[in-house]
């Protein structure tokens, strides 16, 4: 994976299998374990003004479900400062996660756990 590429980390209801170039089983895992496992080791793109989105509540797209609240928390927690989540509409993110580097499957059952990152740089520290 290089920088700039995507990763979705994504719910077990999500069609993984059928959009996925290349795709990565944590069944056992829930998605923001998934997540901070992730952002742990590689950082969001600091170039891009969207590094992370979430998938939209279809018919309310400014619901945030408990699930991508904790995405949120997550994220501002690895990269220590405030990064929010876009949001996209449910094709748009399916979209965007079937060019994405890879697909995450978890064993996240909550609806709408489903979170798109943008690679970073890993700088050498």
């Amino acid at each position: 994976m290089g920088h700039g590429d995507d990763l979705a980390i994504v719910d077990a209801h999500f069609p993984a299998v059928s959009l996925a170039k290349r795709l990565i089983r944590l069944d056992g895992i829930d998605a923001p374990a998934a997540l901070q496992a992730c952002l742990r080791l590689i950082p969001l793109d600091t170039f891009v003004d969207d590094p992370a989105a979430r998938m939209e509540v279809v018919g309310d797209p400014d619901q945030i479900p408990e699930v991508q609240k904790q995405f949120q928390e997550i994220i501002d927690h690895e990269e220590g400062t405030h990064w929010p989540l876009a949001k996209l509409e449910r094709h748009a993110f399916y979209e965007r996660a079937r060019r994405a580097f890879a697909i995450v499957v978890t064993g996240e059952l909550r609806p709408y756990g489903c979170v798109l990152i943008k690679k970073g740089v890993v700088l050498k520290n």
